[in-house]
């Protein structure tokens, strides 16, 4: 499969109807509201800031210090002198212009450059997790309306069995234990819905806890875009486009340079230094003739300052060894990576095929269990089949009734999961249209080249939004889901 129909088929994923609750709109509404997404932006930009900070340090550095002294206070006997005067002002300027620092800025540089980029990766990978996570929500609060409405179908149907088989007994058709069974059953049938019930609060307080607002009617989702023929071809996808696997990635190809900042700690620095001085006696030399025409001077110096660092204490050798020791874990973490997403992919791929068989076959199995009911039931009517009969048949079609829905799920969301693990799960992949998508190259262009000391952003506020004004979700549900009968 080429990328290009990958591409394609995965901007058709969530195009959907807009008459009701859409996973277009879940995506959407995650996308701008969720604080784990809107949390990870924030930290982007901060590591965005590594740069400038970074290319600071080989740019100048100037300084103004001034002072004002009065002496009230003097030895008897002693004059008032340049070495004592009664008050003085003093004034220096200090400019320092780093001309030689044997790679340690741009190594710095170039290492925070490095780590921008990974920054960007892992909030590719923040995203697509986060898109999985609504996915999954989405397809839970599906199924499980579902469920909870083929169980409260099951509830109704046993129920009046119960009644009918009652009014059997007291009519002589039917024994005790005929009666008891269909009780017992009846009893099992309303224990599971009341699992079934509490499955779907906790499925739709997850979708509340990931898109920011309760789920409505839930329109079906909408096809899956084409997915890899093998395990092989989708795990090569994985390996080349996996944002978490090209974070790892530019993680270690970061450690290489903060090797070679370690190891400049240990050369010489050469600085240009520019300075001024300026003192005045402010008239308090009165006592000395001679000084009078010394009232105030300044003067002003150029020159060049070499730092040798002779000895450190060990520790420029210390950090290189941290450095490298650094960049051994880097490389390791890329092969953890790499491991984690050959496993999910093929994790996924794996169940996106078992469910698709699990689908057909419980779509075998609902027709049949349908038809041998209609049998049973017609001939425990000519005496030939017990209660026990019936009610195993029913709840066979149940079974296979919540088999074929759970395997539904299943499979959408093992068929997304592989299109994260290959890097195709990002909003620019997804067309959400539901405002600007996030970039995160604009900050960093924003501050790349920054040199003022001063200058803010906007007092930080809030992107995503709280949950606490959002109701208690109950179990409501008012008709059977329109479940497709393949997420292909």
């Amino acid at each position: 499969m080429s990328a290009a129909r990958l591409l394609a088929g995965a901007a058709l994923l969530i195009a959907a109807p807009a008459n009701a609750d859409t996973l277009r709109e879940a995506m959407a509404k995650a996308y701008s509201t969720n604080p784990t997404l809107t949390a990870a932006r924030a930290d982007l930009r901060a590591t965005d800031e590594n740069v400038p900070i970074a290319r600071a340090a080989g740019r100048p550095e100037g300084a103004v210090n001034g002072s004002y002294t009065e002496n009230f206070l003097n030895s008897p006997g002693v004059q008032n002198s340049f070495t004592s005067p009664e008050r003085q002002v003093v004034g220096q300027i200090n400019l320092t212009v780093p001309l030689l620092t044997f790679g340690a800025v741009r190594g710095a540089v170039r290492a925070a450059e490095r780590r921008v980029e990974q920054g960007r990766y892992n909030l590719a990978g923040t995203e697509a997790d986060l898109f999985t996570s609504v996915v999954g929500a989405y397809m839970d609060v599906i199924r499980d309306e579902a469920v909870v409405g083929l169980n409260r179908q099951n509830v109704s149907v046993l129920d009046a069995a119960l009644v009918s088989n009652t009014e059997r007994f007291k009519a002589g058709d039917l024994n005790p234990t005929d009666v008891a069974q269909s009780r017992a059953r009846l009893s099992f049938a309303n224990a599971q819905l009341q699992t079934a019930l509490a499955r779907l609060i906790s499925s739709r307080e997850n979708y509340i806890r990931l898109v920011g607002n309760p789920p409505g009617v839930l329109e079906p989702p909408p096809p899956l875009p084409p997915l890899p023929a093998s395990v092989d071809e989708a795990v090569a996808i994985a390996i080349r486009d996996n944002p978490n696997l090209l974070a790892a990635q530019k993680g270690r190809d970061a450690t290489a340079h903060d090797i070679q900042v370690a190891n400049a700690s240990r050369m010489p620095r050469v600085n240009g230094v520019l300075g001024g001085n300026y003192y005045d006696y402010l008239n308090s030399l009165r006592d000395n003739p001679f000084s009078r025409t010394f009232q105030a001077s300044s003067t002003a110096s150029v020159g060049v300052e070499l730092r040798v660092p002779l000895y450190q204490g060990g520790r420029p050798a210390a950090q290189v060894r941290q450095a490298q020791a650094r960049r051994s874990q880097a490389i390791e973490q890329v092969f953890e990576a790499e491991r984690t997403v050959i496993a999910q992919t093929r994790s996924a791929f794996a169940v996106y095929q078992s469910s698709q068989e699990v689908i057909a076959s419980s779509e075998i199995g609902v027709s049949s269990n349908r038809e041998s009911l209609e049998g049973v039931r017609a001939e425990n009517n000519a005496g030939t089949r017990t209660i026990l009969d019936v009610l195993n048949a029913e709840q066979e079609l149940l079974n296979s009734e919540v088999t074929r829905v759970t395997a539904i799920r299943d499979a959408y969301v093992a068929g997304f999961a592989l299109l994260a693990a290959m890097g195709r799960a990002e909003a620019r992949f997804l067309g959400l249209d539901g405002g600007s998508l996030y970039d995160p190259v604009a900050n960093y262009n924003r501050v790349r080249n920054r040199i003022s000391d001063h200058g803010a952003d906007p007092e930080p506020q809030a992107s995503a939004t709280s949950t606490s004004g959002t109701p208690a979700q109950d179990a409501a549900v008012t008709a059977l889901p329109n479940l497709p009968t393949t997420p292909r």
